[in-house]
């Protein structure tokens, strides 16, 4: 109990800090942000999942940080967040390093996305549809 309220306490911190610039380019506060991140998404959070599997996979360094990344946002985008679910569509149909662009997959996830409220997942979803319908 004490843990998890430590966790949000230091999660609710970390992302008000996330917005001072001189603190997230001091390496000693990046790494301090990253751990409140990434122990608020292993406790479950979607939110956080959401959150730090944008950072890691767009800014994250190197093939682990990405595919931890794209991890984080499926079970987000699982859990019914729209923004994750658009990401993880974009990504299926961009394919990565392991796996080939699979547009079925993405849209699988667009859909979702478009059940959850993005606003560009039904837009995407069309042109998907069209695309495959001209070839």
């Amino acid at each position: 109990m004490f843990l998890r309220l430590k966790a949000r306490a230091g999660y609710w911190l970390a992302r008000r800090l996330f917005h001072w610039s001189w603190f997230v380019r001091q390496p000693r506060g990046w790494r301090w942000l990253e751990g409140q991140f990434a122990r608020m998404a292993n406790l479950g959070d979607v939110g956080a999942q959401s959150f730090y599997g944008h950072i890691l996979t767009f800014r994250g360094v190197g093939l682990g940080a990405r595919e931890e990344g794209v991890r984080l946002l499926r079970l987000a985008a699982l859990a019914g967040d729209g923004k994750a679910a658009y990401q993880v569509g974009v990504i299926s149909l961009a394919g990565t390093p392991s796996k080939a662009p699979d547009p079925a997959e993405a849209a699988r996830w667009w859909s979702m996305a478009a059940k959850a409220g993005h606003p560009l997942a039904e837009l995407k979803l069309q042109q998907l549809m069209a695309d495959d319908s001209m070839q």
